[in-house]
């Protein structure tokens, strides 16, 4: 996606922090809209199309958590980039479980959130265009979509974030083998981190829940290596 195509919805109550960014997102390309509290994001965004978010995790009258879990109730797939002036790390667990691409604390530079922001698009481009054959697979009782992000058993079906789709993919390529976990970090997240292996243990936890619905189906940790998709006969 060109720069001229990314439309960039920012929520900050910081209003020197945000017209800094604002400016400077927007002297890089990006056409940027600033709003002061999730509330007004979110009425922004239900009213206009967005294809990236930048989301203050504490805000008055809506914090950001609440907004963009609405969105992500909305929009499975828009790249959000959470601003915290936490360095907990629930609170970054709880980002990426909600379905954020990546975190940054403040105080940050310009450019590593340009960077970040980057990267996530880059991300999202790279799958886009991915050329690698495989797309559908069944699993067990389980029909995955890769390209739609779909995951169907008889009448229910689950759309999938991109980062549940990127990992249920590689484990499917895989399954009945294991799945290196350092492997599936620098496909996935580019980088095999302490703090990344935690948002995936948090993504595994989330495809097994979706995937108990068949029993002839496990998705198991092999200790000190990574994770295997196990399907068996019935």
């Amino acid at each position: 996606m060109e720069k001229s195509e990314v439309k960039v919805l920012l929520a900050e109550d910081d209003k020197n922090l945000g017209n800094i960014l604002k400016n400077y997102l927007i002297a890089k390309g990006y056409e940027t809209k600033l709003y002061a509290n999730g509330k007004e994001a979110w009425e922004a965004y239900s009213s206009e199309d967005f294809n990236f978010t930048i989301i203050d995790v504490m805000m008055p009258v809506m914090d950001g958590f609440t907004l963009a879990e609405k969105i992500r109730e909305n929009n499975k797939e828009i790249p959000m980039l959470f601003l915290t002036a936490k360095s907990l790390q629930e609170d970054k667990l709880k980002g990426f479980n909600i379905g954020g691409d990546d975190y940054i604390t403040k105080p940050f530079s310009m450019e590593e959130l340009l960077a970040r922001m980057e990267a996530i698009l880059r991300r999202a481009g790279e799958k886009e265009t991915s050329n690698e054959d495989q797309r559908y697979f069944q699993i067990g009782r389980f029909e995955f979509d890769y390209d739609r992000q779909l995951l169907k058993i008889n009448d229910t079906e689950y759309k999938l974030t991109s980062k549940e789709s990127d990992l249920l993919r590689l484990l499917a390529l895989n399954v009945n083998d294991t799945l290196d976990r350092s492997e599936a970090l620098k496909k996935i997240w580019h980088d095999d981190s302490y703090f990344n292996a935690r948002s995936m243990d948090v993504y595994i936890a989330k495809l097994r829940k979706y995937l108990k619905e068949d029993p002839n189906i496990e998705l198991i940790n092999v200790h000190g290596i990574g994770f295997k998709l196990i399907t068996k006969k019935e």
